[in-house]
């Protein structure tokens, strides 16, 4: 197609220019000796013209091919390895076999947090590949590395498994062939392992030969290794990769062929490099030539860890003894091999195979970084500097208001048309604008959807605003921007709010929809309660079509309730509600709620556990604001504390709910100047952990930090939130105070069958017939208590 274009093109120019005419068709030219020089000469440029035109075309389909990869709805990449990929910065993938086939836990989930730490500290990105509910991730968070490393009946997940576990929607580790073919499309050129397969012993017979010498064959990245695993056919699987037409070079002072668990296997390499320089150089010539097939770096595991080669070749003659007896064959025997060997050595081959896979990641860091040099040196990347993979990018869909804040020098403020004395300010605020603006200073910038007036406050919010994108935001003229008045006691607490809305209602699902492929693509969604129904709706099916994590901020009690008035709300993946906006959402979905609320510590978490308890069937967490008092985490407990990775959430379905209580940073009244802004900081810290691979805990002291310094701050917003003041470093270096995680239970009521005060969701406080008269309710502390109706 492409290539057409360029004849095309090519046609077109010659028609509209006598002398490219004659250089493409200098055959029919009858000119003088002179003119004859000059079209020669003309030719000859225009065939090189030709040349170029065709490797462009040549490049074009792999870069929309790699786009297309990328976009798709099967792919997920996390953010620091999107970010590589946009930088130009070293990248090794790995692979996660090794996880959930090649190892028992809880080593094998030690060994890929540690490799993923060696190839940072030499210098690359690590990007470790894995298939999570039908889809592939490239860079796996903490999460989901746990979820690999302790889950059973996974798949192991190669070439001709691909199709099969994305469309079933199923998860597994890939192998060697299913992360090379992975690396590749996403234009990640080396990929450290342990040792690739090959042809089995007696694989005359059985004709078992691993599909990994075949994908080396023709894809063309390079693999870093410990050549292959010394249970296999080593001379067989050499003469397998030169028929393949794959370059195998030992790495290092020997051309001896690494044979995985020991240094020394009987056969020599093809070729030798002696240092991560030469290996770079193998990598880039094949590269340019584009062969379209892999190398092979074969690296020796290091002397000093190395188990004893006739030690380590006794228990595999035993091991395959054991799996013919067993008829164990095809993919599940390398498995069984592995684990009874470990078992005959003792676990020297396990502490053999963490060794020898951490060397492989140092060396195949620091190659890496070397291909990356040269690359950037001669200006050959893999792609050209203009067609960078940008990074994807987090959506937020919500209000822009004016703010006007009032407030009052006193903790209470006098009704009935008195003045209060106090402080009036103006800024800049609306839920969807305040989450943007932080995660904006948190590095993460979003798209913003949006819609303003063309008035005197539109040209102010655009300036104000001009470090975020705005690029969705619909300016209208006609119509008034936003404004919003808050007034607040002097003690910092929300008095009352008022506020012109309207033009909120042109945040519609046909501006939205124009912006659908971000949203397809987006790590996440932001929604606020602003937005119109049939908007939140739309934000719903994108979604649950595209598999798009949707967090959902309620904005107020009046509107929290807008994607639970249909069965939208089954899309969303986090809800971030204050206790009066989540009993609002309970009202709707017609559950039992109380009607008061309490203000004692115990009693509100109480009250917001079995709240958020028949959310929880759908949803995979709910953040649950509770102002001074800090946060509450309700979801399920992955290692002890709420999982905040929707990666997981349904394989651990059916796990145990638990809520997870965060103090807040303490701060004296006199410190608070604005609330309005601090609970969109709180859930924009979390999302920018969250979208950085931290954990739960990171996660919510990012929001908790961020949400103190807006506290501070006459902006809803701090200008002192930064990548410097909130991050990993500030968390680890402030003291904190103890969090609480208890599981959410289902209440067995003991209630007479005759009392319908509660629906039976919570435990009467009266033992059973007890009750003389038809029992009432009474509000305590976040259940009810049964009493005598007197």
């Amino acid at each position: 197609m492409f290539m057409w274009l360029e004849c095309r093109t090519a046609q077109a120019n010659s028609a509209a220019s006598p002398t490219s005419l004659q250089s493409c068709s200098s055959e029919n030219s009858v000119q003088t000796a002179a003119h004859v020089c000059q079209t020669e000469t003309q030719s000859m440029i225009g065939n090189l013209a030709c040349t170029l035109g065709r490797q462009t075309a040549s490049v074009a389909p792999r870069i929309i091919q790699m786009r297309r990869f990328l976009h798709g709805t099967h792919f997920r990449v996390s953010s620091s390895v999107a970010e590589a990929l946009a930088d130009g910065r070293p990248i090794v993938a790995l692979e996660s076999t090794i996880i959930t086939h090649g190892m028992p836990y809880p080593q094998n989930l030690s060994m890929a947090r540690e490799v993923e730490e060696i190839v940072r500290t030499n210098g690359s990105v690590p990007a470790t590949v894995g298939i999570l509910n039908g889809r592939i991730h490239i860079g796996l968070n903490d999460e989901e590395l746990q979820f690999l490393a302790k889950s059973k009946n996974l798949v192991k997940v190669s070439r001709r498994d691909l199709p099969y576990v994305l469309s079933q929607g199923l998860s597994g580790g890939t192998t060697v062939s299913g992360t090379m073919i992975v690396a590749h499309k996403a234009g990640i050129p080396v990929f450290v392992t342990g040792g690739i397969g090959g042809v089995h012993r007696e694989g005359e017979k059985t004709m078992d030969v691993s599909a990994d010498l075949t994908e080396l064959g023709r894809t063309a990245v390079a693999v870093v290794s410990a050549g292959v695993k010394s249970i296999l056919d080593i001379g067989r699987t050499l003469e397998y990769l030169e028929t393949q037409g794959v370059c195998v070079a030992a790495f290092g002072e020997s051309r001896e062929f690494p044979a995985f668990f020991s240094r020394q296997s009987g056969f020599q390499a093809p070729c030798q490099v002696q240092n991560e320089e030469e290996a770079a150089k193998l990598i880039a010539s094949t590269l340019a030539l584009g062969m379209g097939s892999g190398v092979l770096i074969a690296v020796p595991c290091p002397e000093e860890e190395a188990a004893s080669g006739q030690v380590i070749e006794n228990a595999i003659q035993e091991a395959l003894s054991n799996a013919r007896s067993k008829g164990i064959i095809g993919k599940e025997l390398t498995p069984f091999m592995l684990q009874r060997v470990n078992e005959l050595t003792s676990e020297k081959s396990l502490d053999s195979n963490i060794a020898l896979i951490q060397n492989n990641a140092r060396v195949g860091s620091r190659i890496a970084v070397a291909l990356c040099k040269i690359q950037t040196a001669t200006g050959k990347g893999n792609l050209p500097q203009c067609e960078k993979v940008t990074a994807l990018r987090p959506v937020v869909i919500g209000g822009i208001n004016v703010d006007f804040i009032a407030k009052a020098r006193n903790t209470t403020i006098q009704a009935g048309g008195q003045t209060n004395a106090g402080q009036v300010s103006q800024s800049f605020g609306g839920v969807g604008r305040n989450l943007a603006d932080c995660l904006s200073r948190l590095g993460k910038i979003p798209l913003f959807i949006s819609a303003l007036g063309k008035d005197e406050y539109s040209e102010s919010i655009l300036r104000y605003c001009h470090h975020m994108d705005m690029a969705g935001v619909l300016q209208l003229a006609g119509h008034s921007t936003a404004t919003y008045c808050a007034v607040i006691t002097g003690s910092g607490e929300l008095s009352l709010g008022l506020g012109d809305m309207d033009i909120h209602q042109q945040i519609t699902e046909q501006h939205v929809c124009k912006f659908k492929e971000s949203l397809c693509l987006a790590p996440l969604v932001c929604i606020d309660g602003n937005v119109p129904v049939a908007t939140i709706q739309y934000v719903c099916e994108i979604a649950r079509e595209h598999q798009v994590a949707v967090c959902y901020e309620p904005t107020d009690e009046n509107k929290a309730s807008k994607p639970f008035l249909s069965d939208s709300w089954r899309a969303l993946t986090y809800i971030s509600p204050n206790l009066r906006e989540l009993r609002a959402i309970n009202r709707t979905l017609g559950h039992p709620v109380p009607a008061e609320l309490p203000s004692r510590l115990e009693d509100v978490v109480r009250t917001a556990m079995t709240l958020t308890r028949p959310l929880l069937t759908q949803l995979h967490c709910v953040v649950v604001t509770l102002g001074m008092h800090g946060v509450l985490l309700c979801g399920r407990r992955v290692e002890g504390r709420v999982s905040l990775c929707p990666g997981t959430h349904k394989q651990n379905a059916a796990g145990e709910l638990c809520a997870t209580h965060y103090p807040a940073i303490p701060i004296s009244r006199e410190e608070i100047v604005n609330v309005s802004g601090a609970g969109d900081s709180l859930m924009a810290g979390i999302i920018a952990g969250l979208l950085a691979g931290h954990d739960t805990d990171t996660c919510v002291r990012m929001g908790l930090l961020s949400a103190c310094l807006s506290l501070r701050s006459y902006e809803p917003v701090s200008q002192e939130i930064s990548t410097v003041s909130v991050n990993l470093e500030q968390v680890k270096a402030r003291s904190w105070p103890e969090y609480s995680c208890s599981g959410i239970q289902a209440k067995t009521c003991q209630k007479p069958s005759d009392c319908d005060g509660c629906l039976g969701l919570y435990t009467c406080k009266l033992p059973q017939g007890k009750c003389g008269l038809k029992a009432v309710s009474r509000k305590t502390g976040g259940f009810y208590q049964c009493i005598q109706n007197t």
